[in-house]
């Protein structure tokens, strides 16, 4: 919901939101600048910003910030609620999980894959 009677310009895609953009909250307070945008494009994630107020930086998730415009990004919480966002913190190291890396759920899985495994043994298929 963005604030009544502001220009904000198109809207825009996170792929080329910039760093500095006015930041506002949905009853049309400014409350500070894009500092940070936290996405993988070559995956289309858009996880959220980093924005830059007058108490510090908070942590904006995607969903709570997906009004972005030209000269604005529209914030769906209230100034009120801007003051328990949280702090950034460092992002978890990113993992790849390996087929040796899955959990066998029940013997059924275990049973299959050992049959599974046989199977491509007798036809040549290892």
């Amino acid at each position: 919901m963005t604030a009544p009677h502001a220009d904000y310009g198109a809207p825009i895609s996170y792929l080329v939101l910039e760093p500095g953009v006015p930041v506002y909250t949905s009853d049309g307070q400014p409350v500070g600048q894009v500092k940070r945008l936290l996405a993988a494009p070559e995956e289309d994630i858009y996880d959220g910003l980093i924005i830059e107020t007058p108490e510090g930086e908070r942590f904006v998730d995607g969903p709570h910030a997906s009004d972005l415009y030209e000269r604005g990004v529209v914030l769906d919480i209230t100034a009120d609620q801007l003051h328990h966002l949280p702090d950034p913190t460092p992002s978890p190291a990113a993992l790849e999980v390996q087929p040796d890396d899955t959990v066998k759920h029940s013997v059924g899985d275990e049973l299959g894959d050992l049959l599974r495994r046989a199977w491509n043994r007798i036809s040549g298929n290892y």
